[in-house]
């Protein structure tokens, strides 16, 4: 076991997330884990026990739905699996999860990373997930020299309840994005759409979100939400021309927003912070000071700089050039979301 500290980051996605990783990663201290948890899914961090094998599985064996979004032409821009020269294929292989969004973050050669740790992890002993998890963070830190851990997973709102009781250790901090500019990124993702398009096809259905889909109710659903289900591909204009109003992913924002504060309600205050992205942009050596301390390291002047340069002041307004009566709506769409907001900063 290891008293690294471990810290993840949560929140909407689309929220500058993917950005803050990489500055993350520049740490010479911090082990950047980029989407690990959307990487093995709801899935991968079962209750009870696992052997070294079965927990291998979790990690490497493909995701089935990402290697079909892959396949039918509609990968999202996390997946970063370097498919010129990498050996696996969403075609034949399947590209094993790990290798999708983690391992490339890391290295270059994600193939030979992944290669390096299946023996290791294969033949650990049977023992509680968590401590699987906790011996995985061990094992990469010390190949890659790092002495903290931070996970970082877009649209992760919903395992704060796992990972606070998983992992009480844990430090969490809560990232979000101004609510227009944040719901207007999520319309035009293809990620989020197909999220937004899976809610309608539960609400159509009258199931709770995420549960299991049998054949039946595939063939259920119309045309134009059943092909997003059947067969090996899909036709991927199902989801990029589709015609879906900027508010229902205000809506959706306000929701995830709300969710996330009520979980982390029950996180120690000392054990959460919060990062505005707004505020990352605006004063990005201080606030990436904080959070290096947050995480348990140190935050030298030349990091601090350099995650300067890699952030972007010109992605922050977007929403402020939608026709007024659609930024009126989008904006009245994410109050609920900004009200939370603002009554978490006064807490």
């Amino acid at each position: 076991m290891t008293d690294r500290p471990l810290t993840f980051v949560v929140g909407t996605g689309r929220s500058g997330s993917t950005a803050l990783s990489r500055v993350v990663n520049r740490h010479p201290d911090v082990l950047s884990l980029n989407e690990l948890l959307s990487s093995v899914g709801f899935g991968g961090m079962p209750e009870g026990t696992l052997a070294g094998e079965e927990f291998w599985r979790l990690l490497a064996d493909p995701n089935p739905s990402f290697d079909r979004m892959i396949r039918s032409g509609a990968a999202i821009p996390e997946f970063v699996y370097p498919h010129h020269r990498g050996r696996f294929s969403s075609h034949t292989t399947g590209i094993p999860a790990l290798c999708l969004m983690v391992l490339p973050h890391l290295t270059d050669d994600p193939d030979g990373l992944l290669d390096e740790l299946a023996p290791v992890v294969s033949a650990w002993p049977r023992r509680p997930v968590e401590d699987q998890y906790r011996e995985f963070f061990a094992l990469l830190s010390a190949r890659f020299g790092r002495r903290a851990v931070v996970e970082r997973s877009g649209f992760s709102v919903g395992w704060v309840p796992r990972l606070r009781t998983g992992f009480p250790e844990a430090r969490f901090v809560h990232l979000y994005r101004n609510g227009p500019d944040c719901a207007l990124s999520m319309s035009r993702h293809t990620g989020f759409r197909m999220l937004a398009l899976l809610g309608e096809m539960y609400e159509r259905l009258g199931l709770a979100f995420g549960t299991d889909l049998t054949e039946e109710h595939v063939h259920a659903l119309p045309p134009d939400l059943s092909g997003l289900l059947a067969g090996d591909t899909f036709d991927p204009r199902l989801i990029s021309d589709r015609v879906m109003p900027v508010t229902l992913f205000g809506e959706m924002w306000s929701r995830l927003v709300v969710e996330c504060l009520e979980h982390l309600a029950k996180v120690p205050p000392e054990r959460q912070t919060s990062l505005s992205y707004e505020d990352l942009l605006d004063e990005p050596e201080e606030e990436l000071a904080r959070l290096a301390s947050f995480f348990g390291v140190d935050a030298d002047a030349e990091w601090t700089t350099a995650g300067r340069a890699m952030l972007d002041p010109g992605r922050r307004g977007a929403a402020l050039r939608l026709p007024p009566k659609e930024l009126a709506a989008l904006r009245e769409a994410c109050e609920p979301g900004e009200r939370a907001l603002a009554l978490a900063k006064g807490a």
